[in-house]
């Protein structure tokens, strides 16, 4: 059998993370995903629910912001539940595999706002850096070459 889904929308609001009584750390957000449209129809979002588990999860709530970004790679997952009221209930959502910055840091809604309560000062003190840069000039230094031996 195959399930594999494979999204990129951008989070609607800061993944929320909590720890599980075994102390597994599960982090939750939510994607809003555009549909592909034709010329003349209104565009369409998709919310579709997220879940993390364990080091992704600490990731997820260390490093994304809502409005950022992002791609995710996972497996559907149905759960079965009853509402207040009794009712058998139905819910769809990603168990995440993978999640990946899906655009560039300074191209984020929220680049250089400050981090939520609970990140690490460490988190701040790296957003402070310099993007790396494609275009700058290289400062590497060329090696003699003794006798066209590699080392290998």
């Amino acid at each position: 059998m195959l399930n594999k889904i494979i999204l990129m929308g951008r989070l609607t609001r800061e993944p929320e993370l909590r720890t599980t009584q075994n102390g597994i750390s599960v982090a939750s957000f939510t994607l809003a995903v555009e549909r592909d449209f034709q010329r003349g129809e209104e565009r369409q979002t998709d919310f579709i629910d997220i879940v993390a588990w364990r080091g992704t999860a600490d990731f997820v709530h260390k490093y994304f912001r809502k409005g950022q970004l992002v791609a995710v790679t996972g497996r559907l997952q149905s759960r079965k539940w009853e509402d207040k009221d009794g009712n058998k209930r139905t819910s769809f959502e990603v168990v995440t595999e993978e999640v990946h910055f899906a655009e560039k840091k300074q191209d984020s809604p929220n680049y250089g706002a400050p981090p939520p309560a609970g990140a690490s000062p460490q988190r701040a003190q790296q957003d402070e850096s310099p993007p790396f840069r494609l275009d700058a000039p290289a400062t590497f230094a060329e090696l003699d070459d003794d006798d066209g031996e590699l080392p290998f």
